[in-house]
């Protein structure tokens, strides 16, 4: 079974993005989809970077801790909220921080926000700084319009079945992806 990990990037107070990452960490599991687990950069507080971890002379434990976590695993599902229509500076400052780790990486994008347009412009601007980075976007996204009212605070979301389905064809592209590049 392939690992698969999911970033969950926002590390604001009273993050709601944290619960759809709760959701696809127990969709994969549950299904036995894949072994996953959750990267949460709330956790990491990593500081600004003013270089990348291939030059730092003494990297942080947890910089180190978290490239490998990126290096090993198959695929990667990143969870963001949209911030102004773009990226968290938490998520833009973790994935510049790497370079060869994401190389041909397949990754698949989750995007959610308050308002009903779903993270539509994070998504493009998160997919444009990934392909620079060399990744593999996949093709389908997964997108959570007003969040707040679609999961609760254990990743349960309100419609199962819509969100299953939708889930489903998410993580199949991501299967074929990680497939494609074995």
């Amino acid at each position: 079974m392939d690992t698969i990990s999911i970033i969950s990037s926002s590390i604001r107070q009273d993050r709601k993005s944290h619960n759809v990452a709760l959701y696809m960490n127990k969709y994969l599991i549950e299904n036995n989809i894949a072994f996953s687990e959750i990267i949460n950069l709330k956790e990491y507080n990593f500081p600004l970077f003013d270089k990348k971890l291939s030059v730092q002379s003494n990297p942080l434990p947890n910089v180190i801790e978290f490239a490998e976590k990126i290096k090993s695993s198959e695929g990667i599902i990143i969870v963001t909220p949209e911030y102004n229509g773009g990226i968290p500076a938490s998520l833009k400052n973790a994935i510049d921080l790497l370079y060869d780790e994401w190389r041909h990486k397949p990754i698949g994008i989750v995007t959610v926000s308050s308002g009903p347009f779903a993270g539509s412009q994070v998504l493009i601007a998160l997919q444009f700084t990934l392909w620079k980075m060399k990744a593999y976007t996949i093709p389908a996204f997964f997108s959570v319009p007003n969040v707040q009212d679609s999961y609760d605070k254990d990743g349960h979301p309100t419609d199962k079945i819509a969100t299953d389905k939708m889930a489903a064809s998410f993580t199949k592209e991501l299967l074929h992806s990680i497939n494609t590049t074995k």
